[in-house]
């Protein structure tokens, strides 16, 4: 056995149970992703207080904090930090990120963004 991030139990009939990741990490068309990384990029750029990035219907989405920034000034200075495909599709301005009584991030209560428009591809 090795480590993975991997998180599962061992049932009584000898199989195991994957129950999610132990980490921030996804998986989206075949790259492996760690959200933190782009948090961390978000929250670098000026203006930008808090920052966090979600996995929602095969694209990642990040909501952000602190004064609002016009998409495409997000866009440039992740491309540039970033490869392509750890990018975010969409960017979504909050007031402050919700929390839960215990004071941790409520992922739940993220509004779910408008459907990513598809590219055409030929």
């Amino acid at each position: 056995l090795y480590r993975t991030g991997d998180l599962a139990r061992h049932l009584a009939d000898g199989n195991l149970e994957y129950l999610g990741r132990n980490d921030d990490q996804v998986k989206l068309r075949g790259l492996r992703i760690e959200l933190g990384e782009i948090q961390a990029c978000l929250t670098g750029i000026e203006g930008v207080k808090e920052a966090v990035v979600l996995a929602r219907e095969q694209c990642l989405v990040a909501y952000c904090t602190g004064t609002p920034q016009p998409t495409e000034v997000l866009r440039a200075v992740l491309l540039a930090r970033l490869p392509e495909f750890m990018v975010p599709a969409q960017f979504i301005h909050l007031e402050a990120l919700p929390l839960s009584p215990n004071g941790k991030l409520d992922r739940k209560a993220l509004p779910v963004p408008e459907a990513v428009q598809n590219r055409a591809y030929e």
